[in-house]
Order: C-alpha cells, then structure tokens, then sequence
C-alpha cells in the first residue's frame, strides 16, 4: 500500500495540518502500534545495531563541544558504536538510497505538499544516546519526524529574529555572511521562554516547520526517521528560471572578463550595462506562468 501524508497525520485531519503548515506552527500526531507498519517493518530500522551493520555510507557523529551537526565528524559503522556510547548523536543521511519505499514515499510527500520539482528531499536518520540531543537551532527546511523507538523531548519556539531564513543557524555559532545581511538584530544564544515541549514516543510524528528554534533531549538511547524538505524560494525559482533565458544568449554566456580590479573595469560596466538593458526591456514580458514552465 502506498503511504500518503493523510497516512501520516491520521488520525488527525489534512484540515488541521494545513492549519499549521500555513501559519508555519508545529504540528504532532501519536500512532498506534497498527499505523504505518511499511515503515516499522523497514529492516534497518529494527535497532541502531541493525542499522550500523547494513549502513552502506559514512556515518556523522556531532562532537559534544556543540552537538549538532555543524560540528561533526564522519566515521564508519565500526566506529560509531563507540562514538554513540561516549555520549555522541549519530546522523545517517539519504536512508531513501537505500530504501525503495522511501524514495517513493518522499516522493508523495513532495507531491501532497505541493512543493516544487526543484525540492531537495532526503531522509535522514538520527541516533540519540540517553540524556543527550541537539544544541538550539533552526533548519532553512521542513522537516517531518518519526520517532521510531526510544523517547525524546523537542523544545520548540517561533524564530522572531529572522523570518524565512535561507540557511541553517546554531545558537551560539557566527551566521553565515548571506543569513548576516538580513538580520536586524543579533540572534539569540538560548532558547526564547515561550519554547515549548513536544515528548516523541515510539510513533509519534512532529512537523517541524522551516526556521523554528527546536532543540531535543533523549530519555533512553533513542532512533529518529526524518523526512526533509529543502525547498526552493519563489526567489529561487525566479533565479533559475532567469539562468535558464539568459542562457540561450550568446552574449550572456560570454567570459565575465575586465571585470577586476575596480579601477579598471569601466568598459566591463559598459557592458554589463548593455546587457542589462535587453534584460529590463524582456522582463515586463514575463508571467509566472512562464517562470514555473521552466522550473516544474
């Protein structure tokens, strides 16, 4: 049986989650033992040891000087046991590579959402050794979590500092130069005090919507399936919309040449310009029907 998003917030309501998912609000459905069993009965899911002895890939291990995968190292399947019983999270990425009913199953997801073709979409897999988790931060991406087995504990805010963010961001670390230029304010280095508290337990789903602060604390060793959605803004969608027209033109494809150092680039702004001026004389043309033509 093909699994669909209304599988996976049954049995609460499409209703009640487009509810949340339009006011971007976290969103937590409980199953019961009889729900989704194709992704119980996924076999490297059965245990951490199962999945460390089928894991094809390289394993990330987040370091406890941050916890989170912004300071991570990668190891192997031998070594990660010993890594995880030091106390260190375990990140498996792209697990649809090796699953056929996740691939298809993303691929659902992205279609019921109504996200674009360009969409990035993977799933990962998180290992949480007891009483450990993930430092505050927000993802660029939406993000559905299935709690396989174990407990663990998300504390969840709105992100009033910056809306929309284009790239991830961890409490405590630098902003990325892009995410730096449109902030109005420092960001926050802990959690606002109207977090509040999601408990996960084995089949519970969280939706974990773009740019909101969480942060997670495991009670027992605990296993974690996310599906995640990295998709395209309509700036995105604009831009590869706009690299696909002016790539047709000869002219556009030329060598950016003469265009550095700054004191001798006047005939390299000539040209820009030049161009520049086909382009504002094409762009009224434009309807979004043509922009989503090219990207969908």
């Amino acid at each position: 049986m093909k699994i669909t998003l209304f599988d996976l917030i049954h049995p609460r309501t499409l209703s009640e989650f487009q509810a949340s998912y339009q006011k971007n609000e976290p969103f937590q459905v409980q199953h019961s033992e009889q729900d989704l069993i194709e992704i119980k009965n996924i076999p490297f899911l059965a245990s951490l040891e199962t999945l460390l002895k089928t894991w094809p890939s390289p394993i990330q291990a987040h370091l406890p000087d941050v916890r989170d995968e912004s300071s991570s190292i990668d190891t192997t399947s031998k070594d990660a046991q010993k890594l995880f019983d030091c106390g260190m999270g375990l990140l498996f990425q792209d697990a649809q590579n090796i699953s056929p009913m996740l691939t298809e199953l993303l691929a659902q997801m992205k279609k019921d959402l109504g996200l674009s073709a360009l969409t990035y979409a993977r799933c990962l897999i998180y290992a949480t050794p007891d009483g450990k988790g993930t430092s505050p931060h927000f993802d660029q991406n939406i993000n559905f979590v299935y709690q396989v087995s174990g407990t663990k504990k998300w504390f969840m805010a709105p992100n009033t500092h910056v809306e929309n963010p284009l790239t991830r961001h961890t409490m405590g670390q630098n902003p990325d130069p892009e995410l730096d230029s449109y902030l109005d304010d420092d960001l926050p280095t802990t959690m606002p005090k109207d977090a509040q508290t999601f408990i996960l337990k084995p089949g519970s789903l969280l939706f974990v919507p773009r740019g909101y602060w969480h942060a997670t604390e495991a009670e027992g060793d605990a296993l974690a399936l996310n599906f995640t959605f990295t998709a395209p803004s309509w700036m995105d969608l604009f831009l590869a919309a706009l690299r696909s027209r002016l790539a047709q033109s000869p002219e556009w494809r030329e060598t950016a040449h003469g265009v550095s150092p700054i004191d001798q680039r006047e005939t390299a702004e000539d040209k820009l310009d030049s161009l520049l001026s086909t382009l504002v004389d094409d762009l009224p043309e434009w309807r979004a029907a043509d922009i989503l033509g090219v990207t969908e």
